[in-house]
């Protein structure tokens, strides 16, 4: 019975203001549903101010949902991806903690990918930029842009040699999720950014699959004004580590 046992993946899911999207959860726990394996799906209201929590409440109450262990956590405060992430990753109790984006540009059904490296690899990370990869629908010209120039800021400040920080579909084990996400500071866009920092000064393995993703044209990054701010956090990563704020 998939209600017994250890939970063996736990699925960290943020929202904000996702009223329009939310619907979108239903894909999730369908996919999820077929695997034989306990899942745990953790939904993280970060603050929204439409009726994102009440749509949640009636969707996750439906009997297609009373096979699989849902649960929603939720605050007034708007206090960033980062830390709903955060939030929802150290609650979890799964042996595997993926966090993806509800807006699906990498569709959970691309976990299968991940299943042949998991306990080969502490951290297993998506990315749009290796070969294997597919986009099926890209961004602007200036946000390719501009998305391009972070990552090369991101490989020179952090000394990281990964293709791609920011794809939403990252998992990580027991340990490097409790260890890492406990030393997280960033709150908002940087975050990817830190915990992959942080990752690597612990000695935390991280392998890069390719998966499939598409352009959302509803993203929540607003641009040029999170790119920059994002940039400014990567700074804060450096000073937080001479500063001795990533040591256990």
């Amino acid at each position: 019975m998939k209600n017994k046992g250890p939970t063996f993946l736990s699925v960290i899911i943020p929202v904000y203001n996702e009223s329009k999207r939310v619907y979108k959860l239903t894909k999730i726990l369908k996919y999820l549903g077929r695997n034989t394996f306990r899942t745990e799906i953790i939904v993280v209201n970060d603050g929204s101010k439409d009726n994102t929590l009440l749509k949640l409440k009636n969707l996750t109450s439906k009997k297609l949902q009373k096979n699989l262990n849902v649960k929603i956590i939720s605050y007034r405060k708007n206090k960033g991806k980062g830390y709903a992430i955060k939030k929802g990753v150290l609650k979890a109790r799964g042996k595997h903690r993926l966090f993806l984006d509800i807006d699906l540009s990498t569709p959970i059904s691309e976990f299968q990918k991940f299943l042949t490296h998991l306990g080969k690899y502490d951290i297993l990370i998506g990315s749009r930029k290796i070969k294997g990869a597919k986009v099926s629908q890209r961004q602007s010209l200036i946000r390719e842009a501009l998305g391009k120039n972070f990552t090369f800021l991101s490989q020179i400040i952090l000394g990281l040699k990964v293709s791609d920080f920011t794809c939403g579909f990252k998992c990580f084990s027991t340990t490097a999720s409790q260890t890492i996400f406990k030393l997280q500071r960033i709150d908002r866009w940087g975050f990817d950014c830190e915990i992959l920092f942080i990752a690597k000064q612990l000695g935390f393995t991280i392998k890069e699959v390719p998966v499939i993703w598409k352009n959302d044209p509803n993203s929540k990054v607003r641009f040029p004004h999170d790119i920059i701010s994002s940039f400014l956090e990567l700074l804060k990563i450096r000073i937080n580590y001479f500063s001795g704020k990533y040591r256990l």
